[in-house]
């Protein structure tokens, strides 16, 4: 076993343990400091994490065992994907099985969790969450899949790893399908992470809401668990996203000094990552659930054009 790869590998654990709450606390700050408001403290969702976990679980009587093992599935589920995103070197123990279309299928089953999970009780805020979920993800996992085959496709391998190196440590090559991916991976996440313009992550207007419908029925550790997994999802999104598009610094050797480089560099763009999306919660406007088909099936459309645009301009490449 590689012992500088087993490093890298549970150093992008601790990694996205450890950033993930500050990124989404990041993100939460800029939003306010351009809405004029007063910002939450960077360290807020450690806060909210720490105070939950001390706090008794409380059950609804007619909860079963999926209930309660639910939101540890979820967080074990982004916590893996996480992982396996090359985040600051493609060297990694789970290089061989970081497979994007398995990165894909760990979305869907963390998904698949908190939707059953919604629904077992029976209220009707939590079905009426889960159905809601369940269409953006019928909706966001076809573009995803096709953003990841176009990039495939240039680098001729499924696997993440192989995929960055070759994006990161090729000659520089102009690749236009990439802008197209590029929009519509931008539009996924921000609905895969329940941001706007399909969700508003702080609002608790039941009619509206659709991550939060579901786990309205949850306290306690198992919600500090589901908070915690909400923000390693959208540390996985902001980082896969980096990776893809913008992978510079990530390093192909797994010694110290490189992948301190690396964490520096990736600090550095997840801070302006944040700011971004930050920027573009604040342009933009909470859509209607039933107009949330039309702005995914235009991700899902960029998509299709980004590996159209690969096969027909740069196969030659």
């Amino acid at each position: 076993m590689n012992f500088y790869a087993l490093f890298a590998q549970l150093l992008a654990l601790v990694t996205a343990l450890i950033l993930a709450p500050i990124l989404n606390g990041w993100v939460n700050q800029c939003r306010a400091w351009m809405q004029n408001r007063t910002a939450p403290p960077l360290l807020q969702t450690y806060y909210t994490v720490s105070k939950l976990l001390h706090k008794d679980a409380l059950l609804a009587h007619n909860a079963s065992s999926l209930f309660r093992v639910a939101p540890y599935a979820i967080f074990s589920c982004l916590a893996l994907a996480s992982a396996i995103v090359p985040t600051l070197s493609t060297e990694l123990i789970f290089s061989p099985a970081a497979d994007a279309i398995a990165l894909v299928g760990l979305f869907a089953l963390a998904r698949v969790f908190i939707a059953l999970a919604g629904m077992d009780v029976g209220t009707a805020f939590g079905s009426l969450g889960s159905r809601r979920e369940m269409l953006i993800g019928f909706l966001a996992e076809p573009a995803l899949l096709l953003i990841f085959f176009t990039t495939s496709l240039i680098s001729q391998s499924t696997s993440l790893s192989t995929i960055v190196a070759t994006l990161a440590h090729r000659d520089f090559v102009i690749y236009p399908s990439l802008a197209f991916a590029g929009v519509a991976f931008t539009m996924v996440s921000l609905a895969e992470n329940a941001r706007i313009p399909i969700d508003n992550p702080t609002t608790h207007l039941e009619l509206t809401m659709v991550h939060e419908a579901m786990i309205l029925e949850y306290s306690g550790r198992h919600l500090a668990l589901i908070e915690w997994a909400a923000s390693l999802k959208l540390f996985a999104y902001s980082c896969l996203g980096l990776a893809l598009f913008f992978p510079v610094g990530i390093t192909e050797v797994a010694d110290p000094v490189s992948l301190a480089m690396s964490g520096v560099i990736l600090v550095m763009k997840l801070a302006i990552g944040g700011f971004m999306m930050a920027l573009i919660e604040t342009l933009s406007a909470k859509m209607r659930i039933f107009r949330a088909p039309e702005f995914l099936g235009t991700a899902f459309l960029l998509a299709v054009l980004a590996m159209l645009v690969h096969l027909l301009l740069e196969s030659g490449k």
